[in-house]
């Protein structure tokens, strides 16, 4: 069952749905305490009485598994229980139906993906994309790239994340499927434009926009597709001739950012300029930066002076607003500050300094130290 389904039909029945991965071979034995007979079919709707009294509505089945949920007697009334077996058995037809319809769509789309793999593997990061995925030229007029690395082990159903996709952004969308638990999501440009609109005199930046768009598809899909994700976002592209390049980008933001800003799950190309450049040096000067560059490193790496000095920086250096960010009186913050001058020779209320420090921060997350 799909899972924005799933989700729905647990809140209106109060109860989680259950899944048993039985093997059909094992599923008579297993279910021999509900009444099922040697060469019975369990079906969506089908309803069980166990020994307890508990009613198991099955709510899927098929050759590998039974999702299932389990209600009291009285939960449901008589006509109520006969609706929602009605509700699953014609659920259960259209999603075959639909599944069987989509088949081409998503072969067209896995070699589209296919494609883009033996470019970048080739280094043909400039190639275009031959017609025969450009039906109707689809691919020359642009669309906004998103990068979907998935952590969690079940692979998603590819039709399912597309549905999914299409119903938060309302909008169609193209889903191509690239390395394992890794798709290209290409959506239409008009979401900036949506998304830019309605917010009164505030005037919001493209990047702003298109890292609110991917934020909100990260926790769309977290609390729907029941797991962790990350998402990379660029400037709209005409895929015919940049879809390459675009893909090797945000492949490169995704590993800078889960490297350099580990927790932060949503990553911007034009957030890791420095990121990417600091990545470049060989490990072993790395480290020699960082025990030159201050006194005292290891003062630098404190966690509550990390917190407080990445913080800092994040407010592009304004006291203030650091310390209303984290809920401590100014006078603190400045005597933190203070302390780190005072012990490191780095005061990063002054330009010079706090570069230095950034850079020191963000080498010390990714370099070997012996």
């Amino acid at each position: 069952m799909e899972l924005s389904w799933r989700s729905k039909l647990e809140s209106l029945l109060g109860a989680p749905i259950m899944t048993a991965g039985l093997p059909l071979g094992e599923r008579e034995s297993a279910w021999q305490d509900i009444g099922l007979k040697p060469g019975d079919r369990i079906r969506s709707g089908d309803r069980f009485r166990l020994p307890d009294g508990t009613i198991r509505l099955i709510v899927s089945a098929d050759d590998e598994k039974v999702e299932y949920v389990d209600l009291q007697p009285g939960d449901l009334t008589g006509r109520e229980e006969q609706l929602l077996e009605w509700l699953l058995r014609e659920l259960d037809r259209a999603s075959h139906a639909e599944g069987s319809r989509e088949r081409p769509l998503n072969r067209e789309m896995q070699r589209f993906g296919e494609w883009i793999q033996e470019q970048i593997g080739a280094g043909r990061l400039q190639a275009a994309v031959p017609d025969e995925f450009n039906a109707g030229g689809r691919l020359n007029i642009e669309w906004i790239p998103f990068l979907l690395l998935a952590d969690h082990a079940a692979r998603a159903n590819d039709a399912e994340l597309e549905k999914l996709l299409q119903t938060y952004l309302e909008t169609d969308v193209l889903l191509v499927p690239l390395r394992d638990q890794e798709w290209l999501i290409l959506a239409p440009d008009s979401l900036l434009y949506e998304e830019g609109g309605g917010r009164g005199d505030i005037e919001e930046t493209p990047e702003e926009l298109l890292e609110s768009v991917a934020r909100g598809m990260h926790d769309m899909l977290t609390s729907e597709w029941l797991g962790e994700n990350h998402i990379a976002v660029a400037h709209p592209i005409m895929p015919s001739a940049a879809v390459v390049d675009t893909v090797y980008l945000l492949r490169e933001t995704v590993a800078l950012g889960r490297r350099f800003h580990q927790g932060d799950t949503v990553h911007l190309p034009w957030n890791i300029h420095l990121e990417r450049l600091l990545n470049s040096i060989p490990d072993e000067q790395r480290l020699r930066f960082i025990e030159q560059a201050a006194s005292r490193t290891d003062l630098l790496l404190e966690p509550e002076i990390v917190t407080t000095l990445e913080t800092f920086f994040a407010m592009n250096c304004n006291v203030s607003d650091t310390a209303k960010k984290l809920f401590i009186h100014r006078n603190t913050l400045l005597y933190r500050l203070d302390k780190l001058k005072q012990d490191t020779g780095l005061d990063v209320r002054l330009f010079r300094d706090a570069v230095l420090v950034k850079i020191i921060l963000l080498l010390y997350k990714v370099t070997k130290r012996k």
